[in-house]
Order: structure tokens, then sequence, then C-alpha cells
């Protein structure tokens, strides 16, 4: 029973991980319809401001989190005015500028901080949670109410504001919403703006759990990929359920297994579910 209860938990704690980096990067291409591979690269640089602001200037870890929301879904829309705007419609020369920006990015973290050794973020919250012989810390607990959170925003964001909505006739009916005088252009900057501040809310929170180094975006990107390609390209819902399903799937197999074994699966269930279902679990877009 301890082994099942730490697996759930486990579960919970991946999905709710997977959900934050995935769902930015399906509500970018569900609107945009650019396949942003920097994508790992933001959650980076927001791994790099906690690292930054609360390991190096000591600040209040979720002052810290909460700034690096902000640097990176500004850096979503700047990224969005002057490198994807000049590809709007075109997938392709949208993918191959997103690869330019990775090493961009890259290159400028380098430069900066250099290579070196990995940048370490203390845990702001060290304690151990014993939920029943059931035991995590608090630093890895904390992802997912703050994932909770984060979504339960970007939803009703999404379904109860104006821009929201606009953005999200943007993203099913582009033609029809220009008709109604929805700005697809400032939608995309702000689907950019909300994608890119998922991502660096990711890195973020995940910075005192995980090495922080500037090549850290690489296998987050392609689990990120996976998810939203089987929860269907600009589903949010589906990008969801399918954060859940391969969040309890790669827990159970690294506990059987080990992690390399869980990426094989992955991608094995990913291309299974894609011959059955090409549109993936719960189709392209969100209606």
């Amino acid at each position: 029973m301890e082994f099942i209860g730490q697996t759930i938990l486990n579960g919970l704690m991946t999905s709710s991980f997977y959900a934050l980096i995935a769902v930015g990067l399906s509500l970018v291409f569900g609107v945009m319809h650019i396949v942003n591979f920097a994508h790992g690269e933001f959650y980076m640089v927001g791994a790099y401001t906690v690292w930054i602001l609360y390991a190096k200037m000591h600040w209040p870890f979720f002052f810290a989190v909460a700034m690096a929301i902000v640097v990176v879904g500004l850096l979503g829309v700047i990224a969005e005015r002057l490198i994807f705007r000049q590809a709007e419609g075109n997938i392709l020369s949208g993918f191959i500028m997103s690869v330019g920006l990775v090493f961009i990015l890259q290159v400028a973290v380098v430069k900066i901080w250099g290579l070196g050794k990995m940048k370490p973020v203390p845990a702001a919250f060290p304690q151990v949670l014993d939920l029943g012989g059931i035991a995590t810390s608090w630093q890895r607990f904390i992802v997912i109410p703050a994932t909770i959170l984060l979504l339960v925003m970007l939803w009703n964001f999404l379904n109860r504001s104006k821009i929201g909505r606009a953005l999200r006739a943007a993203a099913m009916e582009p033609d029809a919403a220009k008709l109604q005088g929805v700005s697809v252009k400032k939608s995309a900057a702000v689907a950019m703006l909300l994608g890119s501040a998922m991502a660096g809310a990711a890195g973020a929170l995940m910075a005192p759990i995980m090495s922080v180094h500037p090549y850290m975006g690489h296998s987050v990107v392609w689990t990120a990929f996976v998810v939203v390609i089987v929860g269907g390209a600009g589903n949010i819902k589906g990008t969801i359920w399918a954060s859940l399903f391969f969040g309890f799937l790669t827990t159970i197999i690294t506990a059987l297994f080990d992690s390399t074994i869980a990426n094989l699966v992955n991608v094995l269930v990913m291309l299974l579910i894609l011959t059955i279902r090409p549109q993936g679990m719960t189709g392209y877009a969100e209606h």
C-alpha cells in the first residue's frame, strides 16, 4: 500500500510538471500554428531567473518564481514580435526560426554565466512531508498546488475574459475571428505571453529540484512534444489529460525499471496512439 501511495503521489507531481511545460506549448501551437522548439529554453531561462534572484540575491522564493513568470512571458512576447511573426502561416519557417532561437538563448546563457558546474538552487522548503507513511519533500509537493492554481487562472482567463475568448476564437476559426474584429496578431502575442510564462513557471518551480544548466531544456521539450501530440495539438484539455497519463506512466515505469526505459515506453505509446488516432486522444483543436 505504501508503494502504491508513493507511486500515486509521485505520479501527481510528475503530471503537474508535464502539464505546466506542455500546456504553454499547446496554447502557442493552437493560436500561432508554430512548433516552438525553443520552449525548452524558455523553461531554462525561468530556472536561471530563480537561481539569480533566489539563490544568488536571496529574494523570497515565490517572489523569484513570480519574476521568472514575468521575465519569460516578456521574452516570449519579444520573440513573437521579432521572430515568429515573420513566419506567420508557415510552420516549417517557424520551426527553423525556433531552432535558431534555441542556439541564441543557449549561447547567451553560456557566455554570461559560463558552462562549468550546475547552478545550485537550495530548496526553499526542505522539510519532509509525511502523508501516512508516504514521504516526499515539501519542495516537490508544492509543484502540485502551484500547477493547479496556474491552470485554474489560465482557464478562467481563456473562458471568462474578453481577451481570452478572442484568443480561443483566433485559435479555432482565425478567418471568422477576423470578421468579428479580433486581431489575430494581438492574439498571437497574448498566446506567446501565456505559453512562455507557463514554461517559465515550470522552470522556476523545478529549479531547486532539477539541475540548472544551459542545456536543461532539451529533454524537457521532447517530453512536452510527446504530451502535446498525444493530447491533440492545440487542445489544452487534451494536453492536461495526456499529462496525467504520461506522468503516471513515467512514474510507474521508472519505479519498476529506470527513467531511460520510461522515456522509450513514452515514445512507443505515442506512436501506438497516433497509429490508432492520428489526431491525438481528444483531437487537434479545443472546441
